[in-house]
């Protein structure tokens, strides 16, 4: 929205050389496939295990993903602003240090309170070198093709869940305690170096988003180059801002409650293995990784808000789906549906942001964002756990977190693109 007045009609940087910004896509996959496949898809494999092992309820198991969530959640401004000042690549290597150690002390747990401290360290590690950072460099580095580059790098996310039958044979034949002990040390191998390909912006480098140079934009005027959008306090003035973030609250109430208890909830209605069962993860993730493509490219032709009420009214047919599943082939069902939701609204969450309030600024407004988006990752899982420990399932849980996602789709539609001032279009 703003970038495209500084880019338009100007030249193509079209010699033989690779745009960076492909580059720092690619890092922003090997980043998400890492944090997916270790933590985000295949934590819920552990649950049976440790709940074997610690006879630990499926509610305290799941209050430490609900805190971590919170937590990300409240230092969102923090991260943003970090961001900001340090940077993309710096706030990733560290993110990946913090998460490896995390899961290298995990191995070693024996209380409920080591339980808490290390899940709490992978969080943070993960949250800090994941989604936020990766998006502020892709978002910075492209405009006209915003919706593709965030898209593809969001695969990396979605081809995780692929792995969790791998993660989830180690965990049976090799033990919890030794899968999680190596999966620290090679997030720390590969996620710290892969964490340095990562750049700021594209500017200093003498480019513009997308490979337009600078150089062919010289007689530009100031105003123009000095384009910003929105300052943190004016975004959170507008009804955009609200919009967005409790639609995506509402859709991310499904979204965290399946990414802990879909496992368990098929092993405990369905009656099969936790291997065989995490199968539907994988299947989810084949339909994930190919919405994330389509949903970054329709993203960039049409309506940003339209495609995320889309794609959350899906999520909330697939949970109801999923609630009253009793075979494989309704489990599969879901899988497809809620697995095309979420790839088709997931790019779109930080691209309609940046559409909106411009990227100067975009690393601490989707922090503050983060602030309202935690309820649905905080309060999904959470509630969910404790209605299966209440009730004995997860029918009537699962059933009251699709009605909310449905309201949830409402909330995007209202959510309009703000006017943009004198003051936004200058600094």
């Amino acid at each position: 929205m703003f970038i495209s007045m500084l880019t338009s009609g100007h030249k193509k940087y079209t010699n033989n050389k690779i745009f960076y910004g492909w580059y720092i896509v690619s890092a922003g996959f090997s980043i998400q496939l890492l944090i997916g496949s270790l933590m985000i898809h295949s934590f819920t494999a552990y649950f049976p295990l440790l709940e074997a092992q610690f006879g630990w309820s499926r509610a305290t198991l799941s209050g430490a993903f609900a805190l971590s969530r919170a937590e990300s959640g409240l230092l969102g401004p923090l991260q943003g602003w970090l961001i900001e000042k340090y940077g993309p690549r710096m706030m990733a290597a560290f993110g990946m240090c913090l998460f490896g150690i995390g899961f290298i002390l995990f191995s070693r747990i024996d209380s409920i309170l080591g339980y808490y401290v290390t899940f709490f360290l992978m969080a943070a590690g993960s949250s800090i070198a994941g989604h936020l950072t990766v998006a502020t460099a892709i978002i910075n580095w492209f405009n006209r093709k915003r919706g593709v580059a965030v898209g593809l790098s969001s695969t990396g996310f979605g081809l995780a869940g692929i792995l969790v039958p791998l993660i989830a044979w180690s965990l049976t034949t090799q033990g919890w305690r030794d899968t999680a002990f190596y999966s620290g040390i090679g997030i720390i191998i590969v996620g710290i170096p892969v964490s340095l390909i990562l750049r700021r912006a594209p500017e200093p480098y003498g480019y513009l988003p997308d490979g337009d140079r600078l150089s062919d934009v010289g007689t530009m005027d100031k105003q123009d180059q000095d384009l910003t959008g929105f300052t943190v306090r004016e975004a959170i003035k507008t009804s955009s801002f609200w919009y967005l973030g409790i639609g995506h609250a509402l859709s991310l109430l499904t979204v965290g409650a399946v990414s802990l208890h879909l496992v368990p909830h098929v092993v405990d209605s369905v009656g099969l293995s936790v291997t065989i069962a995490s199968t539907a993860v994988a299947v989810m993730t084949v339909f994930f990784v190919t919405g994330q493509v389509v949903g970054g490219f329709l993203g960039d032709r049409y309506s940003k808000r339209w495609l995320a009420a889309i794609g959350t009214l899906m999520h909330a047919l697939a949970l109801l789906i999923l609630a009253y599943s009793t075979n494989i082939i309704m489990v599969y069902t879901f899988s497809v549906l809620h697995g095309s939701a979420w790839g088709l609204r997931g790019p779109i969450m930080a691209t309609i942001r940046a559409d909106y309030f411009g990227r100067a600024y975009f690393p601490s407004i989707m922090g503050f964002s983060s602030l309202i988006i935690m309820l649905g990752m905080t309060v999904g899982p959470l509630f969910a756990g404790y209605m299966a420990d209440v009730f004995g399932d997860y029918k009537l849980g699962f059933i009251i977190i699709s009605a909310l996602a449905a309201l949830g789709s409402m909330f995007f539609v209202l959510a309009k693109p703000p006017v943009i001032t004198e003051r936004q279009l200058q600094t």
